[in-house]
């Protein structure tokens, strides 16, 4: 069999830029090589584009897609109510019936908010915060991505060149036409140190603490041991919320999250993609106290499509299958055996790779000798020969994101791991001679 090619869709992304801008609705899809995707179908671990190309799929729609494309369970649930009615202004008892596995999943949940994006549900969780605080400093750190919106939007990808010194990291805004502004009250600080942190919350005046307790946007990155236990103490302490946006690991790498699995519970909990399967479904999520204080309406919290029905029935589909004893297994046996033989395949080849995360969500990090310990840890990322990479292995069939992140579903098995291994190795000896520069 042929590489695959993608003409019809570089065509069409090309024509379609007259009426849609890059012809592309999210900048995340923007530059890929060698061509952003247009798509038919999707079947449990594979997508079908207009080329007529069956690729193994490791974006899944950069997480959602955590039980596999099309899975007959959640689509069910959706049209069922699709039959009833899709929006009403009010409330339905679906809502009620997936914020009730919100709260049995998740360790911090006692009540629930819904929302439409995990950017709407971060900026939900930062008013709470400030609200209750009455406190304005909040602190993010260094490569963490939480939507966005301008409040949030800094320091995510700043190149290392301009970070500035580890104790005083330099605020940079990520896009251009921010309003600065609105980022006047974050501080950034280095992530998975915890003394500088605990000193600063000493002064107690911040509002809250936001993170991934995971880094999983970049890096694949674990906190150190102690690390997370020493803020949520110093956040407890000194009357700080501790937020953990967990929109990517929520109900991904496990029924409750990574708050679960590491064993430490925030104030509040962002979540959206894996909460519903590809419907637009996000959460708050949290203490009661804290989150009871929208009851009285002088928190401001909207959104005409917060707890569409139908997206509704989806969540409680989708949660439903994931609060079942072995859900996760089958992606964290899977997902183990392909982080070791993308390592094991790198490291034949001669090239220095770190493979980091989850099973279920993982980074692929070429050119890097040690484990990064945070953002910094990352400045020797090889992104230019890894973006060869996955272009290559696209031509073997195999779809993944372009930034190192490989997503798992439940339908990933053991025959799609021996493909994905196999176009693996092809793609490695494709760009060996461009890599030749990284050999050991």
């Amino acid at each position: 069999m042929g590489k695959c090619t993608f003409t019809r869709s570089a065509d069409r992304v090309r024509a379609a830029g007259s009426v849609v801008s890059g012809g592309v609705n999210s900048n995340f899809r923007l530059g890929v090589a060698p061509t952003p995707l247009v798509f038919e179908r999707g079947e449990g671990a594979y997508v079908v584009d207009i080329d007529g190309n069956r690729l193994i799929d490791y974006y899944l729609a950069l997480g959602p897609m955590v039980l596999g494309h099309s899975p007959r369970d959640v689509i069910d649930a959706a049209k069922r109510q699709l039959d009833v009615g899709l929006l009403y202004g009010g409330q339905s008892e679906l809502e009620y019936q997936a914020a009730a596995k919100v709260v049995e999943m998740v360790p911090c949940a006692e009540r629930v908010r819904f929302a439409g994006s995990g950017t709407e549900a971060v900026q939900l969780a930062l008013r709470l915060a400030r609200a209750v605080t009455a406190r304005s400093t909040v602190i993010k750190f260094e490569g963490h991505y939480h939507g966005w919106l301008d409040s949030i939007l800094w320091s995510t990808s700043t190149p290392q060149a301009a970070l500035g010194p580890e104790d005083a990291p330099v605020k940079q805004p990520a896009s251009a036409g921010q309003d600065l502004p609105a980022g006047q009250n974050l501080e950034i600080m280095s992530w998975n140190r915890p003394e500088p942190l605990v000193s600063r919350l000493a002064k107690g005046d911040v509002a809250a603490v936001v993170m991934e307790a995971t880094m999983c946007n970049s890096g694949g990155i674990f906190a150190h041991p102690g690390y997370l236990e020493a803020v949520r103490e110093a956040c407890t302490k000194h009357d700080t919320i501790l937020i953990f946006d967990e929109v990517i690991t929520g109900f991904r790498v496990g029924p409750g999250g990574a708050q679960a699995r590491l064993g430490v519970t925030p104030d509040l909990a962002t979540f959206a993609k894996a909460i519903a399967n590809g419907f637009t479904v996000a959460a708050v999520a949290g203490r009661a106290d804290i989150m009871d204080r929208l009851v009285d309406g002088s928190i401001m919290h909207g959104g005409t499509y917060n707890a569409q029905p139908a997206a509704m029935a989806a969540a409680v589909a989708t949660m439903e299958r994931l609060s079942k004893p072995g859900a996760h297994e089958g992606m964290e046996r899977q997902g183990t055996r392909l982080m070791q033989g993308i390592e094991e395949a790198f490291r034949e080849a001669g090239f220095p790779v770190n493979v980091g995360g989850y099973p279920q969500i993982f980074t692929v990090n070429l050119g890097l000798t040690e484990k990064p310990i945070n953002y910094r840890g990352l400045a020797d990322v090889e992104k230019a020969g890894y973006r060869k990479f996955t272009s290559a292995l696209l031509g073997h069939g195999v779809r993944a994101l372009e930034r190192g992140a490989w997503f798992m579903s439940t339908e990933h098995d053991e025959d799609v791991i021996d493909r994905t291994l196999e176009a693996v190795r092809s793609a490695v000896a494709d760009v060996a001679p461009e890599l030749a520069h990284l050999r050991q």
